[in-house]
C-alpha cells in the first residue's frame, strides 16, 4: 500500500509540472505552489512548484562559479580588459540596482560580476547573483551598452525568477516518474529511454522556452528601469539572426527562435516604454 501511495504521490506531481492552466488551480491547492518574484510591469508572478531549496542551489552555485574563475584566472582570460570590465560592472550596477521591482531580498544578495576573454557569445547569471560575460558576445555583435543591458537583464532575470532551481525540481519529477511508470508497467531500459525521450521532446523542452521567454520580458523590463530603451533588446536578436543564420527548429530547441522572440519583445518594449521614459524625464 505504501509503494502504491509513493507511486500516486509521484505521478501527482508529474501530472501537476505538465498540466494545462485549467488545471493549474486543483494542483496549487493539492502541492502548495508560489511565485519567487513579484509580477512587475510584465506579469512575472507565475506560480511555481520548488521541490529543491534555494540554499542547495545557491550552494552549489558558488562552488561552480568558483571553479569557473579559477580556471579563468589560470588561463589568464579573467577580466583582462580593464575598460570592458569597467563597461560591464557599469552595466550590470544599473540593473541589478532595479531587481527590487521583482523582488526586493535580491537587492541584498552577494552579486559578483566577471568577465571572460573566450570566443562563446554566451553570458549567464548562476542562482544568487553569480555573473560571467563572455567577450565573445560582445565583440561578435557588437553590442551597444543597450543590447549588453538586455543581454545581462536576460541571464539576471533567470536568477530572480529561480529558473535553475524550477528546472532541478522539475527534472527530479521527471526522472522519479520515468522510474515509477517503468517499474509499475514492467518497461526495461528501451522503455525508460523511449519515455525519456518523450518526457525532453513533450515537457521539458517546452519549459525551457518558457522560462527563456519569460527571462526575455523580465530582462527588457529591468533595462527600461535601468534607463536603457528597451527596443535594443530587439535589435540584440536581430544581430543574433544575422550571425547564426540556419537556426534549429523551435520545436527541437531549448529557446524560442530569434523571429519568435523577436515579434514577442517587440510587443513587451512598447509595454515597459514609458518605464525607460521616466528615467529620462528625472534626468533632466
Amino acid at each position: 500500500m505504501k509503494r502504491l501511495q509513493k507511486y500516486t504521490y509521484v505521478l501527482l506531481l508529474a501530472a501537476a509540472l505538465a498540466a494545462p492552466a485549467s488545471a493549474k488551480g486543483f494542483f496549487s491547492k493539492l502541492f502548495g505552489k508560489s511565485s519567487t518574484t513579484s509580477a512587475g510591469a510584465v506579469g512575472a508572478d507565475r506560480e511555481q512548484f520548488m521541490l529543491v531549496s534555494a540554499e542547495e542551489m545557491d550552494k552549489a552555485a558558488q562552488e561552480q562559479y568558483a571553479e569557473v574563475l579559477k580556471e579563468a584566472e589560470a588561463a589568464k582570460t579573467l577580466n583582462t580588459d580593464k575598460a570592458v570590465y569597467n563597461r560591464v560592472q557599469t552595466v550590470a550596477r544599473k540593473l541589478i540596482a532595479q531587481t527590487g521591482a521583482f523582488r526586493e531580498d535580491a537587492l541584498k544578495w552577494d552579486w559578483q560580476v566577471n568577465v571572460i576573454k573566450e570566443d562563446t557569445v554566451n553570458a549567464w547569471c548562476m542562482p544568487g547573483g553569480k555573473i560571467v560575460v563572455y567577450t565573445g558576445i560582445i565583440d561578435s555583435l557588437k553590442l551597444t551598452d543597450g543590447e549588453l543591458a538586455a543581454v545581462m537583464g536576460h541571464e539576471i532575470s533567470h536568477a530572480l525568477k529561480e529558473h535553475s532551481r524550477e528546472q532541478a525540481s522539475k527534472q527530479y519529477i521527471q526522472q522519479a516518474g520515468i522510474s515509477v511508470v517503468s517499474q509499475v508497467v514492467g518497461l526495461g531500459d528501451v522503455g525508460q529511454t523511449v519515455l525519456a525521450l518523450g518526457g525532453q521532446y513533450g515537457l521539458t523542452l517546452p519549459f525551457s522556452r518558457d522560462c527563456e521567454t519569460e527571462a526575455d520580458n523580465m530582462g527588457t523590463e529591468l533595462m527600461a528601469r535601468a534607463g536603457y530603451d528597451p527596443h535594443e533588446a530587439i535589435a540584440v536578436w536581430k544581430k543574433m539572426n544575422e550571425l547564426e543564420g540556419a537556426s534549429v527548429p523551435q520545436i527541437l530547441s531549448t529557446h524560442p527562435s530569434n523571429d519568435s522572440r523577436i515579434a514577442n519583445l517587440t510587443t513587451v518594449a512598447e509595454t515597459v516604454y514609458p518605464l525607460y521614459q521616466d528615467t529620462q524625464k528625472k534626468k533632466k
